[in-house]
C-alpha cells in the first residue's frame, strides 16, 4: 500500500549572536490526502469499566453501554474489533474467545447485544485490562493500525502502581489508546500516564449522557487513520546535542525521553498514527558549537519516517534547521513568532498543573501565582477555551497581568476538566 504525502515546514530565526549556541525551531508536519486504508490493517478494542461503582448512579453503566454501541456502529466493515469488560479482572465480552472478530453488519449487531447484557460488579485493575487488550491485539498479526478506547470511573485500587506501569510498558508501541474518565472519582494523573505512553488523548466526561457522542467521534477519527507508527527522525551534527523534542500542537507532549537511537547522530521520536489532512507542530531545540561571524551550518535535519513494505524506513518528508552567526543585533535578537507562541503554550500547560497541585496541597500562594500566570498566558496566546476553564477555578481580576483570586468553592468536574485539558493548545497563525 502506498503512503500519503507529507509536508514539513520549518519556522525559526536562524540568526545567532556571536557565541550563540541554542537553535530553536517549530516543525509543522502535515499529511496529504493519502490513499484508502486497507481494512485488514486496522483493529479496534473498546475497554469498558464494569466495576461496582459504575452502578452509582445507574446512568453510568447504561450510558457506557450506549456509548460502546455507538462506537461499534462506527467501525467499518472489514476492521477487526473486540470489547473488553474491566473489573478487578479483565474479560472478553465479544468475541468471548479472546481474539478479534471482523466487523460486519452481523458481528456489530452481535457485539451490541453482548454489550447490552453488561452489569457492574467488582473492583478496578486497569493494568489487567491493558494486558488483555495487548494479548488480543497481538493475535491479529495483519493489523498495523491498532487503537483502543478505555473508559473508567474510578481509581486503580486493585493492583499496585508498579503493576499498572508494567502493563503500560508492555502496550507501548503496540497500540494507541484514547482514555476517558466519567464522573469525578478517577485520578487524572493516573489515566494521563496511560494516554501519554500510548499516544492517545485523555478527557473527562462529567455527565454520562455525553459518552455516546464522544465515543462515536473517537471511533470515527480512528477510522480515518492511514499510516501507523510514524516517527520524527532528528539528525544533528557532531559536537551538537539535542536538548528536547516536544509536540506542541494540538497538545503538548514531551517526546524527549522516548528516543529510539538510529545511530550516533540520529534518533526517532514516536508520533503515532496519522490520518489524511492532519497537521501537528513540534518544537525542537539543538545546542551547537558556537561558530564565527558569517559562518553557517546545518543544525538539524528533520525527517518523517515510517516502515516501508520491506520493513526498512521510508522517508515521508524532510526539513532543515539552520544556524547562521551574525553581529547584526536586530537579526540575532528577533524571536520567531512560532517559537515564542509555543514556548508560552508549553509553559501554560505546566503552570496549570503546578497550580492545581499546589491548590490540593493547600498552598494558596503558589496556587494563586501559578494559576495567575496561566491566565496571563492564555490571554496573550488567545487560548479562549483554556481561559474559560481557568475562570471556573479562579476569579480573574486582570487577565493581562495575571491578577487572580482563588475561588473558595470549585466544582470537582471543573477542576478535573482544567487538568485534563491543560495540554490542549491553540495553533499559531501561519
Amino acid at each position: 500500500m502506498s503512503q500519503p504525502d507529507f509536508t514539513i515546514e520549518i519556522f525559526q530565526n536562524e540568526y545567532l549572536p556571536d557565541g550563540g549556541q541554542d537553535v530553536n525551531a517549530i516543525v509543522t508536519v502535515t499529511s496529504g490526502e493519502g490513499v484508502a486504508v486497507s481494512d485488514t490493517s486496522a483493529a479496534e478494542i473498546i475497554i469498558i469499566d464494569c466495576s461496582g461503582s459504575m452502578s452509582s448512579p445507574q446512568t453510568k453503566i447504561s450510558e457506557a453501554r450506549a456509548a460502546t454501541a455507538a462506537a461499534i456502529e462506527a467501525i467499518r466493515d472489514g476492521v477487526a474489533f473486540a470489547v473488553i469488560a474491566g473489573t478487578n479482572e479483565a474479560r472478553p465480552v465479544f468475541p468471548t474467545g479472546g481474539s478479534l472478530v471482523i466487523a460486519s453488519e452481523q458481528t456489530r449487531d452481535d457485539a451490541k447485544k453482548a454489550v447490552a447484557r453488561l452489569r457492574p460488579g467488582g473492583g478496578t485493575a486497569i493494568g489487567k485490562w491493558l494486558r488483555l487488550a495487548h494479548q488480543m491485539f497481538t493475535t491479529h498479526h495483519e493489523a498495523t493500525l491498532r487503537h483502543a478506547i478505555l473508559l473508567t470511573d474510578g481509581k486503580n485500587q486493585h493492583e499496585t502502581p508498579a503493576q499498572l506501569d508494567q502493563a503500560i510498558a508492555l502496550c507501548e508501541g503496540v497500540f494507541s489508546c484514547d482514555c476517558r474518565g466519567v464522573g469525578t472519582d478517577w485520578e487524572v494523573s493516573e489515566i494521563r500516564r496511560i494516554s501519554t505512553a500510548l499516544l492517545g488523548t485523555v478527557d473527562i466526561v462529567p455527565d454520562p449522557a455525553g459518552l455516546a457522542a464522544d465515543f462515536a467521534a473517537m471511533m470515527e477519527k480512528a477510522m480515518g487513520k492511514q499510516v501507523a507508527d510514524v516517527a520524527l527522525r532528528v539528525w544533528t551534527p557532531q559536537h551538537a546535542s539535542l536538548r528536547f523534542v516536544k509536540q506542541v500542537a494540538p497538545t503538548v507532549e514531551d517526546l524527549t525521553g522516548r528516543r529510539t537511537s538510529v545511530n550516533a547522530q540520529a534518533g526517532d521520536y514516536p508520533t503515532g498514527a496519522w490520518g489524511a489532512g492532519e497537521s501537528r507542530d513540534y518544537h525542537v531545540q539543538v545546542q551547537v558549537s558556537a561558530g564565527g561571524i558569517g559562518q553557517e551550518m546545518l543544525a538539524a535535519r528533520i525527517s518523517l519516517v515510517a516502515a516501508g513494505p520491506d520493513g526498512t524506513a521510508q522517508v515521508l518528508g524532510q526539513g532543515l534547521v539552520l544556524a547562521r552567526w551574525t553581529d547584526d543585533e536586530a537579526l540575532s535578537t528577533r524571536i520567531n513568532g512560532h517559537v515564542a507562541h509555543y514556548t508560552g503554550q508549553a509553559e501554560l500547560a505546566q503552570v496549570i498543573q503546578e497550580g492545581l497541585e499546589a491548590r490540593k496541597r493547600g498552598d494558596e500562594d503558589t496556587a494563586t501565582s501559578r494559576l495567575g500566570r496561566a491566565v496571563a498566558l492564555a490571554e496573550q496566546s488567545g487560548n479562549e477555551d483554556t481561559a474559560k476553564l481557568l475562570a471556573k477555578v479562579v476569579d480573574v481580576v486582570d487577565a493581562a497581568s495575571g491578577t487572580v483570586r482563588l475561588k473558595k468553592k470549585v466544582d470537582d468536574a471543573d477542576e478535573m476538566a482544567l487538568d485534563t485539558r491543560s495540554t490542549k493548545t491553540v495553533r499559531t497563525r501561519k
